[in-house]
């Protein structure tokens, strides 16, 4: 069953860069691109052990959206959480959508 929770506002983010949120005692880092997409993916970073990837940089590798984690700076595809230098390691990636002018987010539902 698809649960959507209200996040914040859209004007809460910034354009190329991410926030934490907390969904149901889950950290999420959200990231708003310059394109006006959304991504969530956890904020957890499996390789330095801390939430954090909220805080890193954001961009692309051939043309997929991704995170590099602010300690280590391994990148993460904000489609789907891989990482892109140990395919083995993912952290979790989340549906959101922008409803009006609120971002929601569901823990179940699969990325966009």
């Amino acid at each position: 069953m698809s649960k959507w929770v209200d996040v914040c506002s859209v004007d809460d983010l910034q354009q190329n860069s991410g926030v934490c949120a907390l969904v149901d005692a889950e950290q999420v880092a959200i990231f708003y691109m310059e394109d006006k997409s959304v991504y969530a993916i956890n904020n957890y970073d499996p390789f330095g052990k801390v939430h954090v990837l909220s805080r890193g940089m954001i961009g692309d590798i051939k043309g997929e959206p991704m995170v590099s984690s602010p300690l280590y700076k391994q990148h993460f595809s904000l489609k789907t959480g891989i990482c892109f230098e140990d395919e083995s390691v993912n952290v979790a990636s989340y549906g959101v959508r922008i409803a009006g002018d609120r971002v929601e987010v569901n823990l179940n539902g699969a990325a966009q």
